[in-house]
Parts: C-alpha cells; structure tokens; sequence
C-alpha cells in the first residue's frame, strides 16, 4: 500500500512510521522543509496554500495527523490560533488537493479528538453522541468538516477522535511522571473528571486496523473501553510505581498555572467509549489501565 503520512514526526506519526516501514508498504511523508528525498518526501505549506497535486498521485491511503501541540504553552489568542489554523487549514489544503486528483486515493483517515465532545460530566459519550460546546470542541468541528471534500470525491474518511494517548516517550504521562516518582503526586482538582485514555501502541494499531477495514468510516472514538476518573488515573499510576499519591493539585492552582487549557484538558471530563471498534472487533492489546502502564513502565 502506498501511504502518505503528515505529522510524521510527532508522537504519533513518528511511531505510526516505524511500525508501518518493514513490511509491505511504501510510505511517503508530508513535510514542510525542503524536499531532500522525492521518493519518500512531499512538500507542503498549509499557511501558504503550497501543495502540489502531482505529487499526491498514485497513492492508497493517507494518514493525517498534522496539528500544533495543544499543551504547549499558554492558550493565548495567538497560540489557539494556530491550533486551529494547523488543524483546519492543513486539512482543507490536503483534502481540496486530493479531490482534483485523477486517481485520489481510497482512503483518508484524520486526527480528531475526543475534545469533541466538550466538558461532559459522568454522560457516556460514543460516536453518536453530539458535539460539546467550547474552544476545543469547535476547533474539531471544523477540523473533521474539513475533510468534506475529500470524502465528497468518494474518498473513505475515518475521523480519529483521539484520547489522551499514553506513552513514557511523550505527552502526559511523560509529563506526570517526574513528580509520580518523586511521591508528589495527586488528584487534580476534586478528582471526579473522566479520563478517556489509549496506549500509544494500540492508537497505532487502531490506525492499521482502519487502514485494513474498508467498511470502518465516518467517526471512530480511538479510546480504551475502559474510561476512568483523575482520581483512579492518580491512585493506579501511583500502585504502578510504589509511591504515595497524597499531593492533590487544587483547581484554583492548576487555572493559575495554565488558565484556560487547566479547564479545558486537565479539569474537563470526557467519558468516552470506542463503540465503533468495539463493534467491529477491534482487538485492543490494553484494555484496562493496571496492566497498561505495567507494560508501559516495565513493571
């Protein structure tokens, strides 16, 4: 299968590479910086508008997953612009130049988030549930609405609505654990908000499997079935690691540190159930968290 990756050399894409390179597939990556390499490169600038169609011809299947880091930083106005920009605009250039391909590819699978549906309670939430209301929910709004093109061309698009993706080499968990080793860590704000959580290595092969399947599209809740409070999130990761966790991080510090990101990805609650995988037989490698971070810090 030839496969065209953007966001290759982040967390997410720097892994899907490498599981997808040995093997029966020729891979090409989307990149912004010059070309060095025609056979296995392709240049793009989504602020400018640059994406040569020519280039995009011939392939299978893309995987976009292109996007500024949301917890980077302070949201001010500039930096939630460019979250939205790098996710909109990417996508609409990538899917308007797929549509005026002659041989498009047959599938499109694009990151979205479980940022979808918004500040949502103890509600189980599964692809058909209705968008939330909010900065990140409007953003994935419009970043999956920018693939209408491609799939008005006839193009299979499958909408990734991600969770928070566990993995020692990046992300939240590499952020918690310093203070988790230390014993410094604890719940955040009164512990109640859902977590709905993927280990990378099963986000990767949710993205094969949706590669592989063709009668997967439309939205696909890339989540555990397995849901839980901060406040369990807290005392399982600290069992994992023998160390107390008896340091809570109170709301009111966790805004004074980060505002409005503290609301919208730490103290938000997203109780997420992956329906569709779970309907098409998906066979999650960690279903549960105890053994998922035992197998992701060696425990």
């Amino acid at each position: 299968m030839n496969i065209l990756v953007s966001g290759s050399s982040g967390l997410v894409g720097s892994a899907l590479v490498a599981a997808l390179t040995p093997g029966r597939h020729r891979l090409k990556r989307l990149i912004r910086s010059p070309v060095r390499d025609a056979e296995s490169e392709v240049h793009w600038d989504p602020a400018g508008g640059v994406l040569a169609p020519a280039a995009l011809e011939g392939l299978d299947a893309v995987v976009n997953l292109a996007g500024e880091n949301i917890a980077l930083g302070r949201w001010t106005a500039e930096k939630k612009a460019r979250i939205r920009d790098s996710r909109v605009n990417g996508t609409e250039l990538l899917c308007q130049t797929l549509a005026r391909l002659d041989r498009p590819p047959a599938t499109l699978i694009s990151a979205s988030a479980v940022g979808y549906y918004g500040d949502r309670g103890d509600e189980l939430l599964t692809e058909d549930s209705p968008p939330g209301s909010g900065f990140l929910p409007d953003v994935c709004q419009e970043w999956e609405a920018a693939t209408g093109p491609a799939a008005e061309k006839g193009i299979r698009v499958v909408l990734l609505r991600i969770g928070v993706v566990l993995t020692p080499r990046g992300g939240a968990l590499a952020k918690m654990l310093p203070a988790f080793r230390m014993g410094l860590g604890g719940r955040i704000g009164n512990g109640r908000q859902y977590l709905s959580w993927i280990t990378l290595d099963d986000l990767v092969g949710v993205i094969q499997y949706a590669l592989n399947n063709e009668e997967i599209s439309g939205p696909l809740n890339a989540v555990a079935p397995a849901p839980l409070t901060n406040h369990e999130f807290t005392k399982k990761l600290g069992r994992v690691l023998s160390r107390p966790t008896i340091f809570p991080l109170p709301a009111f510090a966790t805004r004074l540190a980060m505002g409005e990101m503290a609301d919208a990805l730490l103290l938000a609650s997203t109780r997420v159930q992956p329906a569709r995988l779970q309907q098409a037989g998906y066979p999650f490698q960690h279903r549960s968290l105890d053994p998922a971070l035992r197998h992701l810090l060696d425990k």
